[in-house]
């Protein structure tokens, strides 16, 4: 059965940080592009960031370049998605999904950010 198991949310302040961990199983997880995805109430999802297993260099949406960190633990099977200075329009639920011609999706965290 395939898993993906997103923790790490929260509510943070502005400028806060936050760590981001999807576990795997269930499919090969080292041959997967792993990716994070959010979705923020009313918007339709947007890709965060991406790691490719050609390679391993990840890609960014321009909001959040500089500021988050995409990382995969291949022998742990858990990607992370470090967040630093965040602002309140990265609040939204975060979805880790792992693809090779199929996309597995996980269960979201919710992120939120206020003061």
């Amino acid at each position: 059965e395939v898993q993906l198991q997103a923790s790490g949310g929260g509510l943070v302040q502005p400028g806060g940080s936050l760590r981001l961990s999807c576990a795997a199983s269930g499919f090969m997880f080292s041959r997967y592009a792993m990716s994070w995805v959010r979705q923020a109430p009313g918007e339709e999802r947007e890709g965060v960031a991406c790691l490719s297993t050609a390679n391993n260099y990840p890609n960014y949406k321009d909001s959040v370049k500089g500021r988050f960190t995409i990382s995969r633990d291949k022998a742990k099977n858990t990607v992370y998605l470090q967040m630093n200075s965040l602002k309140s329009e990265d609040t939204a639920t975060y979805y880790c999904m792992g693809r090779r011609g199929i996309a597995y999706w996980g269960k979201g965290t919710q992120v939120t950010v206020s003061s």
